[in-house]
C-alpha cells in the first residue's frame, strides 16, 4: 500500500470504530480488554490521543513516566479514560482526514493502532469486527520489521507464519496458518485469541 492509501485505510478504520463506540453498553465499557490492565474504555481513550497536543496534564504524566515508554502509554489512557464515554466517538470522528502523527514514526504505526486496538476491543466483546486484508498486511509487515515493542522477529524465530485468506507469509521454520488478522495480533503480542486462530494449524516443517 502507497501511504495514500495507508491514510484512507486509517480513516476507515476510525469512522467504523467511532460507530462501534457509539453503540457499547455500560457494562461492555468496562469489559477487560485484549491489553493487561486495560478496560475497553481505557482503549478507546487511547485511540483518541493520536492529536492530543502538550499540556499540563501531559507533561505530568511524562515526568511520571520517567522515560519508561509503556508507562506513559499507559499512564495517559488512563487519565483520558476519565472522560467521559461519549466524547471518545466524537473524537475519533474528527480525526478523520488528517494525517497528524507522534514524531519519528511513520504512517504505518498509526494503521497498527486501530487495527489491533480495534481487536483489542472487538474480540472479548466477542463483536464481528473484519479486519481489511491489505491494510492488515501492511500492518503485519512493519510490525515484523520493526525491533520494540514486538520484537516478532525474535519471537517467532525458527517459525513460518503463513496467513489463509491473503497472500502474505514471513519467516522460516515450523509452519504457522491463520487469517491475517489473527497472525497481526499474534505478532503484536497478543496471542492466537483471535476467532480465527481456532482454526490455525502448525505445520511440520517448511
Amino acid at each position: 500500500m502507497d501511504e495514500q492509501a495507508v491514510w484512507h485505510a486509517i480513516d476507515e478504520e476510525r469512522r467504523s470504530l467511532a460507530l462501534l463506540l457509539d453503540e457499547l453498553t455500560e457494562e461492555e465499557w468496562e469489559t477487560p480488554s485484549l491489553c493487561a490492565g486495560w478496560r475497553v474504555r481505557e482503549v478507546a481513550a487511547h485511540l483518541t490521543l493520536a492529536h492530543a497536543r502538550l499540556n499540563l496534564a501531559l507533561v505530568r504524566e511524562v515526568l511520571r513516566a520517567r522515560g519508561d515508554m509503556d508507562r506513559l502509554i499507559h499512564n495517559t489512557a488512563v487519565q483520558a479514560a476519565r472522560r467521559p464515554v461519549e466524547s471518545y466517538a466524537e473524537d475519533l470522528r474528527a480525526m478523520v482526514g488528517s494525517r497528524r502523527k507522534a514524531p519519528g514514526i511513520s504512517h504505518l504505526e498509526p494503521l497498527i493502532d486501530v487495527l489491533v486496538h480495534g481487536q483489542d476491543m472487538a474480540v472479548p466483546l466477542g463483536r464481528d469486527r473484519p479486519m481489511p486484508a491489505e491494510a492488515a498486511m501492511a500492518a503485519a509487515d512493519r510490525v515484523w520489521s520493526m525491533g520494540a515493542p514486538f520484537h516478532a522477529r525474535r519471537t517467532f524465530a525458527g517459525r513460518e507464519l503463513v496467513a489463509t485468506d491473503c497472500a502474505w507469509r514471513v519467516g522460516s521454520g515450523r509452519r504457522v496458518e491463520g487469517p491475517i488478522a489473527g497472525l497481526l495480533l499474534l505478532i503484536s503480542g497478543r496471542g492466537t485469541v483471535h476467532p480465527g486462530m481456532e482454526e490455525a494449524r502448525l505445520g511440520c516443517g517448511a
